[in-house]
């Protein structure tokens, strides 16, 4: 453990109450990832491992997905990702409220990888020693070892490559779960999810292919920035800093911010999400902490799996959905008239008032079967 490390931490924990030692879950989880490390690193690798082909995939910012095949194209592959952890500090309203973020690759939320059922998930993850503290990544998506959490503990200036089969098709949470500090890392933006497609593809559950045209990631964050005693939003040097006081704003369960892609507003505007008419986009939403009820405004979920899961049978033509929150979900949606849909939060304080709120800009020609002005409104 490096020197820089030892002082954060013993500035964040020293003289916080609230902060306090480990809760008995966090201290058991540790016990266990203690455990599970020896006998994980003595695991030994299918004997055919070596043979299996490698794709180094190039990750990309979200809400845009790195280039994929929606089937798979021959066997099981070793596909590789590099996460880089990343401290820094961000303004996630137009406030100027400041949040000192931790991050994979940089962005809330991390990006979305995709693979297919069966391929080995190769993930180097790179802790620099311009960070200050120590981070893993626990993958839903994964058996055992704490989601991998116990296999990749890094300190600043250290990496760790984890492998995993990703054994159950669906979309997944992935987050960091350092020992002790798990809500902290997770509410500071440090998320991300994993999208497993079926080797043949996406399916109604009929026996009929969905191919989507377009495919966006949106992560929802919860934050919880601390007031001064104003009501105005506190700032501060340091991530340690603000720990103790984060802490007690974490512990009321009420969010600051509740937000899509990391700040109010990320994904409206000039930054809207851009389909065109007869376009079959498929979403990804993300709440790795709090429930969250999706919901298109002027659209539908043609085909939703609200618990993010591609063996089961998708809902139909649902308005709104549920996701749990450490859950990833998928709505599959066909694009029938032009113009600005509303994707929010259907919890409409949270939406309108918190942040949780996107826009998808349609482009092309009107339909007016599907609706048209009957009579313009006019005065008594």
């Amino acid at each position: 453990m490096t020197e820089k490390f030892q002082m954060t931490r013993r500035s964040m924990l020293a003289g916080a109450a609230i902060a306090g030692a480990l809760t008995p879950l966090v201290g058991a989880m540790s016990a266990h990832a203690e455990e599970a490390v020896p006998s994980a690193l003595h695991t030994a690798a299918p004997v055919d491992l070596a043979s299996l082909p490698r794709v180094k995939v190039d990750l990309v910012r979200p809400p845009f997905v790195h280039a994929h095949t929606q089937k798979a194209e021959g066997g099981p592959k070793i596909v590789e990702f590099t996460l880089t952890i990343e401290e820094k500090k961000l303004v996630i309203d137009d406030q100027g409220t400041e949040l000192h973020a931790m991050t994979f690759d940089g962005s809330v939320p991390g990006p979305l990888m995709v693979v297919h059922q069966d391929d080995y998930v190769e993930v180097t993850l790179n802790n620099p020693e311009t960070n200050q503290l120590q981070h893993n990544i626990d993958f839903h998506s994964a058996t055992g070892g704490l989601g991998g959490g116990a296999l990749t503990v890094v300190n600043p200036g250290e990496s760790a490559v984890l492998r995993f089969k990703a054994t159950k098709a669906g979309v997944f949470v992935y987050h960091c779960a350092p020992p002790g500090m798990v809500p902290w890392h997770v509410t500071s933006g440090m998320n991300g999810a994993i999208m497993v497609l079926p080797r043949e593809g996406l399916s109604d559950g009929k026996g009929n292919a969905l191919t989507y045209d377009k495919v966006y990631y949106i992560g929802e964050q919860d934050f919880y920035v601390p007031r001064d005693e104003n009501g105005n939003f506190k700032k501060y040097e340091s991530a340690g800093d603000s720990y103790a006081d984060t802490l007690e704003v974490m512990r009321t369960l009420t969010p600051s911010h509740i937000v899509f892609n990391g700040a109010v507003g990320a994904l409206t505007g000039e930054n809207a999400l851009k389909a065109q008419v007869g376009d079959k986009v498929l979403i990804v939403h993300s709440q790795a902490n709090r429930d969250t009820r999706p919901h298109l405004i002027g659209g539908h979920g043609d085909y939703v799996w609200a618990t993010g899961k591609f063996r089961n049978v998708p809902d139909v033509d649902q308005e709104t959905w549920f996701i749990p929150g450490g859950t990833a979900g998928a709505a599959f949606y066909t694009f029938e008239q032009p113009g600005i849909y509303a994707y929010v939060n259907h919890n409409l304080i949270e939406a309108f008032e918190l942040g949780a709120a996107a826009h998808f800009a349609v482009t092309g020609e009107w339909n007016n079967d599907l609706m048209t002005s009957v009579r313009a409104p006019s005065g008594s």
